[in-house]
């Protein structure tokens, strides 16, 4: 064959195509079709492994509230019982100030008073 390479192996001779080193590159980029294959969806399910994932997730999420709702209720006792420990210092607060009000308390007044030995007068 004129023009054509040939290569002896042996008592074959192979001739060498130039467009075969890229026939290869052809075929795989171009694409076959390929058959699409659908499972039964009667057959798919997540089986006992997805089940036991769900459960768990669900256990985890009903303990997570519960203790979330007792913290909540925990909190909201304290909150009352801070609120009836300040009202109580509130009023003996207001007792204290209102027996205060009660007592005379003139500087000048109290220092003679005390100078006399009586006691001061109440207004």
């Amino acid at each position: 064959m004129p023009g054509a390479a040939r290569a002896i192996s042996g008592s074959v001779a192979v001739r060498k195509d130039p467009m075969l080193a890229f026939s290869w590159i052809v075929s795989i980029a171009t694409p076959s079709p390929t058959p699409v294959v659908e499972p039964d969806p009667e057959l798919v399910t997540p089986g006992f492994l997805g089940f036991a994932i769900v459960a768990i997730l669900v256990v985890a999420v009903v303990l997570l509230v519960w203790d979330m709702q007792r913290r909540i209720r925990r909190a909201r006792y304290r909150a009352e019982i801070d609120a009836e420990l300040d009202a109580e210092q509130q009023a003996a607060a207001a007792v204290e100030a209102s027996d205060t009000d009660d007592q005379f308390v003139d500087g000048a007044d109290d220092e003679q008073n005390r100078a006399d030995g009586g006691t001061p007068p109440r207004v």
